[in-house]
């Protein structure tokens, strides 16, 4: 960026040039990665079927230390 004269109060006066403004515009362009928006934007949809999603899924297996137990204990907690 150039520098300007923090005297003036003029808005126009304020403005880079009009070179060095489109030269911003594609240096940000290129940092915000729009290529991957666009690729995603024009993949297709999620389905929304049921069909498409497991209804039953297996549940995880919770398991609680003897360390845990412990401390459960020493503080009056009930780990059933």
């Amino acid at each position: 960026m150039t520098t300007r004269d923090p005297a003036s109060h003029l808005v126009h006066d304020e403005l880079a040039p009009a070179s060095e403004l489109a030269a911003d515009c594609r240096a940000t362009g290129l940092n915000l990665r729009l290529e991957r928006v666009a690729r995603a934007a024009a993949s297709t949809p999620p389905s929304i079927r049921y069909e498409d999603f497991p209804t039953d899924r297996p549940k995880r297996e919770i398991t609680i230390s003897e360390a845990a137990t412990r401390l459960a204990n020493a503080l009056h907690l009930h780990l059933d």
